[in-house]
């Protein structure tokens, strides 16, 4: 995993990464687990658990912001990593976003998308870890590890799927620029997510 930053660029307040919102800061707090491994177990699975994801209730509201994924309760993967991110850097646990290129459906005559998942700094254990909060459904089993990755995408290389390998501190622009672009959830998901990712888009 290529740390583009220093690891205090990870811990800060940002636009799409708004910690500082008071119901984030409310939500921080009701973490109160004894070790900080715990709280990210804590914070990842609510994430994962608590806040839908917009395609499988077909719910056809763009979220964007943390503060505004958690009012929501819902966002597509990327909102969703924004949330996860905010709410651990809330807690002082660096956390940044990673990209993998997927299959849109199951096949590449289906056609590409960009997916989101989060990083996390683990200080005990002195390494980067990758969480894929997305949400779990048939098919799909997120899991909780600082050892062997349970993401809900493996990377299958033989249909061109790749993992992009760089921990970025904020959302790609070309992320933003598709939230920012479309008003329908379901219209995005369908037609308007990004297939690639520029390689020097980590600039």
């Amino acid at each position: 995993m290529k740390q583009l930053q220093p690891l205090q660029a990870y811990l800060q307040q940002s636009a799409y990464i708004d910690f500082q919102h008071a119901s984030l800061q409310k939500l921080v707090t009701s973490f109160r687990q004894e070790t900080e491994l715990e709280r990210i177990k804590a914070a990842f699975e609510y994430v994962r658990d608590e806040i839908r994801h917009s395609m499988d209730i077909r719910n056809e509201e763009v979220t964007r912001r943390a503060s505004e994924v958690l009012e929501k309760g819902h966002g597509i993967c990327y909102a969703k990593s924004h949330l996860l991110a905010a709410l651990l850097r809330g807690m002082g646990i660096p956390s940044g976003i990673t990209y993998q290129r997927l299959t849109l459906s199951d096949t590449p005559e289906d056609g590409y998308c960009i997916h989101a998942l989060n990083t996390v700094y683990v200080r005990e254990l002195g390494k980067w870890i990758r969480l894929d909060a997305r949400g779990n459904k048939e098919g799909i089993d997120a899991q909780f590890s600082t050892e062997e990755e349970k993401l809900a995408f493996p990377i299958r290389p033989e249909y061109d799927e790749r993992d992009y390998g760089i921990n970025f501190h904020e959302p790609h622009p070309a992320i933003i620029e598709t939230l920012q672009t479309y008003t329908n959830s379901i219209e995005m998901c369908q037609v308007g997510l990004p297939e690639h990712l520029q390689e020097e888009g980590e600039r």
